[in-house]
Formats: structure tokens, C-alpha cells, sequence
């Protein structure tokens, strides 16, 4: 006995049986309409062999060839997705190892400060230079003449004349900015964490690192440093203060001078034509 679901599938909503070319039961079995849909085109022509047929539950013909290279396809392409290669990690380890590899760097700076109730932006100009493990010094040239040295503990200020000297760690909000460059500039990422939350975005060619103050004194004056580089070099640097002022420095990384070369005098005794 055919069960009820299989009479309901044969039977139209008139009462009339299905014909057989959508669907029909033999033997007690149901077979599907989709399967002779499929073996019957439009217009209700079966398909000769230069067509795709069923048979015994198989297509034949340009279906099966049609339904193979849709296979092969789609095995290829999702074989491809498994064998590409991940993206490497880039995190704060990695752009730290780029920059440990530098031990030493001159660069010129240009930087921008906004400051509120101001037109227009602070402009300043000089040069940076660092030597690992520590030391560290800022010259400024533009507008005018002053220089701030970092070696290990030790905050050296010249200005018109006049030398300062403390320590670092006598100023704490100072500190932490101190060691966000000079964390950077030699690669310490034990450094930089110990004062900072870090977020890397982008890869070795080109990334952003982004210091959120730990430090809830220098929170309440520092939003943010964020400092971009190429590959082992640090390009800018930008500062957000907590009320909204900002300082955005530019840095270009001083070239080695190439030696000059000098055209090669003519053999002795030899006359030049």
C-alpha cells in the first residue's frame, strides 16, 4: 500500500492522478517529479543520446559532462582556499622586532601643534636622533633654538643658553611620553606595555601603533599617541591630548651621504687626446 504522503504527491488538487511525464508509481515507488523533470526537456521530447538522459539514477550525456565540470570547478576553487596561506600574525612583538634592528637613526622632523582658541597650527622644525638601548634627543631649530636629551634616567633641557637637569621619572606624565619614543624608536615592547594598552593595525610594509595611557594621572592629559612607520622606521607620530588639542610630527629619516665619485686621472706619460 502506497502510504498517504506518496498519494497526496500523486494526486492534483482536482483529484485527478498526476500523467506520467511529471510524475507516476510503479511497483508501490514514487518516482520523484524532479528526476523526470530532468530527463524530460521543455515541450515534452525526451532527450535523444546528444542530450542529457537518466538512466538507472544516472545522467548521461551533456548534463553529466555539464554537472562534471561544475564539480571539478568548485573542487578546485574550494582546494584553493584551503591551500592559500594565511596572513601572519602582525602584532605589537612584530613591529617591535623591525624596529629593534635599528641601533642607532637621525631623522628630520616637521611637526603641527592645534591648540584650541588658536588659528591656524604651531608649526616647529628640527631634528631627531636616537642610540639604543636608551639615549634618546630632541633638537628643535624652528621657531626657536632648544634641545631635550634623554639618556637612561637622566632629562637634560637647553634653551636659549640655559641647561636644565632632572630625572625622568621626577615628572611621571613626562615619563611615559619619554619612553612611548624611546620605547618605539629602540623596539622595547616590554617597555611600552608596561605603560601603555597597544593596538597594531597593517602589516610590516606599512602599520600603525596606537598607546593608550595605563596611567590614569597621564589619561587625564593624554588621549592617545598614535605612531606610524614603513617597515623598521617610525614616519609620523600623533599626539591627541585629552581635551582635544593635537600635535601631528612628520619624520623623514636622514640618508647616509653617498661618496662622491671623482673621474680617474690619465696614466702618467700617456697625452690625452
Amino acid at each position: 500500500m502506497v502510504p498517504p504522503s506518496l498519494l497526496a504527491l500523486a494526486t492534483l488538487r482536482g483529484g485527478r492522478p498526476l500523467t506520467d511525464r511529471p510524475s507516476r508509481i510503479r511497483g508501490g515507488d514514487l518516482v520523484p517529479p524532479s528526476s523526470l523533470a530532468l530527463a524530460t526537456p521543455q515541450g515534452g521530447r525526451p532527450p535523444t543520446d546528444r542530450q542529457s538522459r537518466f538512466r538507472g539514477g544516472k545522467l548521461e550525456g551533456a548534463a553529466w559532462r555539464l554537472a562534471r565540470g561544475w564539480a571539478t570547478l568548485l573542487t578546485a576553487l574550494l582546494l584553493g582556499l584551503l591551500t592559500q596561506p594565511a596572513l601572519a600574525a602582525f602584532g605589537l612583538v612584530e613591529v617591535t622586532a623591525l624596529l629593534a634592528q635599528n641601533k642607532s637613526g637621525e631623522a628630520r622632523f616637521t611637526e603641527e601643534r592645534y591648540v584650541s582658541n588658536i588659528d591656524g597650527p604651531l608649526r616647529a622644525a628640527g631634528t631627531l636622533s636616537f642610540q639604543a638601548p636608551d639615549r634618546f634627543t630632541r633638537t628643535t631649530t624652528e621657531p626657536r633654538g632648544e634641545a631635550m636629551e634623554v639618556q637612561g634616567n637622566t632629562l637634560l633641557l637647553k634653551r636659549g643658553g640655559r641647561t636644565r637637569q632632572t630625572t625622568v621619572d621626577a615628572i611621571p606624565e613626562l615619563s611615559a611620553l619619554i619612553e612611548a619614543v624611546r620605547g618605539t624608536l629602540t623596539g622595547n615592547a616590554v617597555l611600552l606595555d608596561r605603560f601603555f594598552k597597544t593596538q597594531v593595525e597593517g602589516q610590516a610594509a606599512r602599520w600603525t601603533l596606537t598607546l593608550v595611557p595605563r596611567d590614569a594621572r597621564l589619561a587625564t592629559q593624554v588621549r592617545e599617541v598614535k605612531i606610524t612607520g614603513l617597515q623598521g622606521e617610525v614616519r609620523s607620530i600623533e599626539l591627541w591630548l585629552a581635551g582635544g588639542d593635537r600635535s601631528v610630527m612628520a619624520i623623514d629619516p636622514l640618508q647616509p651621504l653617498q661618496a662622491v665619485q671623482t673621474p680617474a686621472l690619465p696614466a702618467a706619460g700617456k697625452a690625452s687626446k
